[in-house]
């Protein structure tokens, strides 16, 4: 009866009803029931119903690429499933970097010349946002790349107007889980209040949030459900990444199981039937750069952590080493029949020379 209900609204928001919009096409109550499914009829309705609903309102897959900034994190003591800070794992970014300007500069002009017009700028823990301003500016000024920043709660308000001041377009700041006692369990050195505090900064200064979930950490359902609809009710966010807890050698949780394609797939899907028209995103390293396609089955709409060939920066994944390679993606997303948001010229040139 869920999903008869759920064709029956989609079919009302077709028509015009723009509560669903803002409301979603399902209740809490049927939040919680769609994340218990466990036959495979249901879930190819789910996801026969989240991908209707995704290419009603977006007409291509947006692709996003990745600058990391810094890897060295003033969190102490650090994230117990961290690969990305410096020390913390040998499979990741081990050894600490901060890149030049130039570096940042030569990274973006390639990004942009393989016909992808989305990066995602991120930084580690420490600077009070002057790291990823110090990207911002770089990118803006010499390329058209549309620019999201990452550097999680280390951001003041001065920061954030600093931001909206260089024309930054998204600003993310993960919550992750809700649950304070998980939250303070995985993340000993944070708190989630002030994440809680950035993006509340981000929507009053009236730039877009994303803000997402890391899902398989040892959240319930019903810890889910209560962070969708937190988002939708205490925060206005144009982005929910998705992320599936995949592990690091050599951190605590190395051991932790990693979270399946097909559950992130139904946390996908729910969460496009609650946001019916915003960006929801499938970061490639979380996912499995190989599985993306149960990502795009379940009505995501932007692939992420997406490396052309000619990146001249060794980029290693948030959740994973192992990234999204441009060509891959792109083939995956044609495969089913949908169309990435591309530069076309560019990355026709692109293929010409890679």
């Amino acid at each position: 009866m869920v999903f008869k209900k759920i064709e029956e609204n989609f079919k009302e928001l077709k028509d015009g009803n723009k509560e669903f919009i803002k409301n979603g096409l399902i209740d809490k109550d049927e939040t919680l029931k769609l994340f218990k499914i466990d036959k495979w009829k249901d879930y190819l309705q789910l996801f026969r119903l989240a991908s209707e609903v995704r290419d009603f309102f977006k007409k291509e897959i947006e692709i996003t690429s990745t600058i990391h900034i810094t890897n060295i994190c003033k969190v102490h003591p650090k994230c117990l499933y961290c690969g990305f800070a410096a020390g913390t794992s040998k499979e990741g970014y081990y050894k600490p970097f901060r890149l030049t300007d130039e570096e940042i500069k030569k990274s973006a002009i390639a990004i942009e010349e393989s016909g992808i017009r989305r990066v995602s700028c991120s930084s580690a823990h420490g600077y009070g946002g002057k790291e990823v301003i110090r990207a911002l500016k770089i990118v803006k000024e010499n390329t058209n790349l549309e620019v999201l920043v990452n550097a999680g709660a280390d951001l003041t308000e001065e920061a954030v107007k600093e931001l909206k001041k260089y024309e930054i377009d998204t600003i993310c700041c993960n919550l992750e889980t809700i649950n304070e006692e998980l939250f303070k369990k995985v993340k000993p050195g944070e708190e989630l209040e002030d994440r809680i505090r950035v993006c509340k900064l981000v929507n009053k200064y009236g730039i877009e949030l994303s803000s997402g979930l890391l899902i398989g950490i040892g959240e319930s359902y019903e810890d889910r459900v209560e962070h969708l609809f937190y988002l939708k009710n205490e925060l206005e966010v144009g982005e929910i990444p998705i992320m599936g807890f995949n592990p690091y050698k050599g951190t605590p949780m190395e051991n932790h199981p990693k979270c399946s394609a097909l559950e992130q797939a139904k946390t996908i899907a729910i969460t496009r039937l609650l946001f019916p028209n915003i960006r929801i995103t499938s970061p490639t390293p979380t996912i499995g750069a190989e599985l993306v396609q149960f990502a795009l089955f379940a009505g995501a709409s932007n692939i992420a952590t997406v490396i052309p060939k000619n990146h001249p920066i060794n980029i290693k994944g948030v959740g994973s080493p192992k990234t999204g390679n441009l060509e891959e993606v792109v083939k995956m997303i044609m495969d089913l029949g949908l169309k990435p948001k591309l530069d076309w010229e560019k990355f026709e040139n692109y293929l010409k020379t890679y």
